[in-house]
């Protein structure tokens, strides 16, 4: 595909953290959009909250997640979205034992470079 993106089931640039037990495969790292799916295994503390100048979004695939977004806490399964659009303060991470995937959504795209530099 010339001008599109396909990435199949398990496809996609890795990035790996050991610190965080933190999984991404960067499924489109595009100029406009980045899409990752991340697995998290056991609990995850997560970023310090923080903005962003893109748009960040997050779809939950399996277990669940704790988002903090503009100040207000929610925990989301299965089915949810959470999007914060830029300079809004939010965050997430996992407090229960278990595994975690979720779709991280960046528009504009460029965040793979952040992953890049963090993974081991």
């Amino acid at each position: 595909m010339a001008d599109g993106v396909f990435s199949g089931p398990g496809e996609g640039e890795a990035f790996r953290s050991k610190r965080t037990r933190r999984v991404a495969l960067a499924k489109a790292a595009l100029p406009h959009l980045s899409v990752f799916e991340f697995t998290i295994e056991g609990p995850f503390e997560g970023p310090e909250p923080h903005t962003h100048d893109e748009t960040d979004c997050f779809y939950v695939l399996e277990g669940e997640l704790d988002f903090l977004v503009d100040g207000e806490t929610i925990r989301g399964g299965p089915g949810t979205l959470v999007a914060a659009p830029p300079g809004v303060v939010h965050t997430f991470g996992k407090s229960d034992p278990g595994t975690a995937r979720f779709l991280n959504i960046h528009a504009p795209g460029g965040f793979e470079h952040v992953l890049r530099r963090e993974s081991d």
